[in-house]
């Protein structure tokens, strides 16, 4: 926005809630207590601070509204006028002025209850001098209800109306409703304007924004306009004719060629006649819309004749289709190219200029020879200089499979992998395994190494190093194979053994039984094994030491209670004096520990960040005599 940011304004309170946040903020920052025995003047000079300090924020609030909205007299005229057809001029500027009003009434209310009190000779009076004066203000502010009201939706408005530079370089499309100026707008900028197969879908101005030779240019989107007299014109078309006539722009007038929008092309032709004063000094170009539905050539001779006449003015008449974006482009750079050069041209009629061409001087080097020196480009651009002219059709993105397909497309990244056996291309590779990344342990020889492993196998198969030589066991190696068959076989019969039991019957928890010695020994002799001079043998050991484990400590006789009372336990001491030498030094571990409690206890009672109204009636707001009729406290 050149001149004002509508977005800061401040927000415009309601009158009640004005006149609370005044007076709660005179309550909260002056002082609260005053009592009858003081002298008189500082009774006074407490009620005189709180009359001040009320009438201060009146006036800093008035004034800090007054101040932020726009005065119509100094914006630009495109906004004034805007204003106008937006909020009526009068309104705004009468609800502004009653504002201004207001504030001075507060302020000679303060003045006039300040003198008055000067002269309050107890702390009754100059307390109903107070009342009386808070109450004329606040009696002042009510009466602004309206006018706040009205300012508040002034405010909001204003806030969401788009940012429009008057004096950049602007393309501003205007027509008849529906003939594809909002579609125009979102092809050529990053706009979102909504687009229906219905009339007057834009209802305000609209704004985008584009690059064109390194600049920036705004594209305004104007509400449709119908053709009838000024005077019958509503707000919505108001705003188009305000842009039209206000800002320095390139014009882009759109018709729609297939007459879908509802208007024949006379119709679109006598508006265009109608509004041409308001596009003096400024670059027109027609843009004849939908030619995907029917181009000019498709036309009848008299419509054919009113394009060829428009073009005879020097009106420039280009087909454009939104849909296909043909000609799109060609508007845009047209009428970019037109508006550089009117501003250029605007610029050399000024007087400005002159001081400036007077500072420029433009340097024409001569010739020193005939020899002819062209400018050199080296092959490669020149290569792809023509692979670009040529209509070689291009390699299909993924973006245009993804446009192609809809929704049965799927990225598949991996049919660009270039691998030397293409078949592999969709084999499973895991990143990790075992903890390992795989691609530390790739090697690129290893079918090499394989293969020379594989031979190495070969040559060691063929000179019969794998060969088991089952001649070469000995006598003790024989025995040993023998004996180990034996136990298999016995492990095999408790097995069964075990399964032919009984098992029906009621399980019992499995414990460990004891096995003899005499009997452990004769079954391993049985085996073969032999088990003499074996008193020293872990076997031997456990069984002594368990045994003298299991034998349980005889207990000691106590002596025989003495009372019923102590006959529970006479032996434990209660816990608090347990390991405590006399009296004197329980009393003292007491001691110690009421006071390592102290924290806690003090941590555990109710703090300020606790919810708790700490009085229910404040004495300054439910004390004193209320009038009849009223139970409010202001």
């Amino acid at each position: 926005m050149a001149l004002y940011n509508f977005k800061k304004i401040m927000v415009v309170p309601s009158a009640k809630d004005f006149i609370d946040l005044t007076l709660s903020k005179t309550q909260r920052k002056t002082p609260t207590v005053i009592h009858k025995h003081y002298q008189i003047h500082r009774i006074r000079q407490f009620y005189m601070r709180k009359v001040k300090y009320t009438q201060q924020n009146y006036h800093d609030r008035l004034t800090q509204i007054i101040t932020d909205f726009p005065k119509l007299d100094d914006i630009h005229p495109f906004y004034a006028d805007l204003m106008n057809v937006l909020y009526d001029k009068d309104h705004y500027k009468l609800a502004l002025g009653q504002i201004n009003i207001a504030k001075n009434l507060i302020d000679n209310v303060a003045k006039d209850y300040v003198r008055l009190m000067k002269y309050g000779d107890s702390l009754y009076r100059c307390k109903q001098l107070k009342r009386a004066a808070l109450g004329r203000m606040c009696t002042i502010i009510k009466r602004q209800k309206q006018s706040l009201e009205y300012l508040e939706q002034v405010r909001q408005h204003l806030s969401r109306l788009p940012t429009i530079d008057p004096n950049t370089r602007t393309l501003l499309l205007c027509g008849y409703p529906n003939v594809g100026k909002s579609s125009f707008i979102n092809k050529v900028t990053r706009a979102d304007v909504e687009v229906q197969p219905y009339a007057f879908t834009t209802k305000s101005l609209f704004v985008g924004h584009m690059d064109y030779k390194y600049l920036r240019w705004q594209v305004v989107d104007t509400p449709g306009i119908l053709d009838h007299p000024l005077e019958e014109r509503n707000t919505i078309e108001m705003q188009a004719i305000t842009a039209l006539a206000h800002l320095r722009a390139a014009v882009l007038y759109v018709m729609d060629v297939s007459e879908q929008c509802g208007h024949c092309l006379e119709e679109q032709l006598e508006l265009f006649q109608n509004i041409k004063p308001l596009f003096a000094n400024k670059p027109l170009i027609i843009v004849a819309n939908k030619c995907d539905v029917k181009r000019i050539s498709e036309l009848s001779e008299e419509n054919q004749k009113m394009f060829a006449d428009l073009e005879a003015d020097g009106f420039p008449v280009i087909e454009t289709s939104t849909l296909t974006e043909e000609g799109v482009i060609q508007v845009k750079t047209e009428a970019c190219d037109r508006l550089l050069a009117h501003r250029v041209e605007t610029k050399m009629k000024g007087n400005k200029v002159n001081d400036i061409l007077n500072r420029l001087h433009l340097a024409l080097p001569a010739k020193r020879d005939s020899k002819e020196r062209p400018p050199f480009i080296p092959e490669g651009a020149l290569r792809r200089k023509n692979r670009m002219e040529v209509d070689v059709p291009k390699r299909k993105l993924e973006k245009d499979l993804e446009m192609e397909l809809g929704d049965d497309y799927v990225l598949d990244l991996q049919k660009y992998w270039d691998l030397m056996n293409p078949s592999e291309k969709y084999d499973k590779i895991p990143e990790i395994w075992e903890g390992h990344n795989i691609a530390d342990y790739i090697d690129p020889d290893i079918m090499k190494k394989l293969q020379q492993l594989e031979e190495e196998e070969e040559l060691r198969q063929a000179a019969g190093e794998y060969d088991s030589d089952s001649e070469s066991e000995d006598e003790e190696m024989a025995g040993i194979r023998q004996l180990a068959q034996q136990i298999r076989e016995k492990k095999k019969l408790k097995m069964l053994e075990s399964k032919e039991k009984d098992t029906q019957g009621p399980r019992m928890p499995r414990t460990a039984k004891k096995v003899q010695r005499k009997k452990l020994e004769k079954e391993m002799s049985d085996l073969g094994l032999d088990m003499t001079d074996k008193n020293e043998a872990h076997y031997v050991t456990q069984a002594r030491r368990s045994r003298s484990v299991t034998r349980k400590r005889k207990r000691e006789e106590s002596e025989p209670p003495t009372s019923v009372a102590r006959s529970r336990s006479s032996s434990r001491t209660p816990r608090d004096v347990s390991g405590l030498r006399d009296a004197k030094m329980v009393k003292k571990t007491k001691t110690m520990m009421k006071k390592a409690q102290r924290k806690m206890n003090r941590l555990g009672r109710k703090g300020e960040g606790d919810r708790h109204v700490f009085d229910l009636k404040p004495k300054h707001l439910f004390s004193g005599k209320r009038k009849s009729g009223t139970t409010q406290r202001r």
